[in-house]
């Protein structure tokens, strides 16, 4: 059976449910809120307790991307992460959660092959690329400032 291009667009568009674009923004802004609401209590906590605001920021980091490995660990994450969207990508805890996810589903295939191997599976071009990028802009930056 030959289907055309315009057929498939129909029956695709058919099949495929309809998004809620302005629920789902408002959940993602709410939660991505709610996690960058919790590191500012969490460095003003940490600051409270004698800790200089730098490494208080450290800190923060450490405990959001524990936080982020424990619930994933325990699959409360993709829970959350299904309840709000994009909003559990801010940057920290999507990232915990996208090493740490990889290696639970992968750790039956044993710890070098299975979790070492594929770890960064997810998170290992998002690496690649900041890395190389980031060097590209360091270089572009040297040039112009030496001229």
């Amino acid at each position: 059976m030959k289907v055309s291009k315009e057929e498939y667009k129909t029956m695709s568009d058919k099949a495929s449910p309809g998004s809620p674009y302005v629920k789902d923004i408002i959940m993602a802004f709410l939660v991505g809120g709610l996690i960058c609401a919790t590191g500012q209590l969490l460095a003003n906590l940490y600051v409270s307790m004698g800790l200089e605001l730098k490494d208080a920021r450290s800190w923060v980091s450490i405990t959001l991307i524990a936080l982020s490995a424990l619930l994933t660990a325990f699959g409360v994450f993709d829970n959350i992460a299904k309840f709000a969207g994009a909003g559990t990508l801010v940057p920290i805890t999507g990232f915990a959660n996208s090493i740490v996810a990889p290696a639970i589903e992968f750790k039956s295939e044993g710890r070098i092959m299975g979790v070492g191997a594929k770890m960064f599976i997810i998170a290992g071009p998002v690496l690649v690329y900041g890395i190389t990028a980031s060097v590209l802009y360091g270089f572009i930056l040297c040039i112009f400032r030496l001229y």
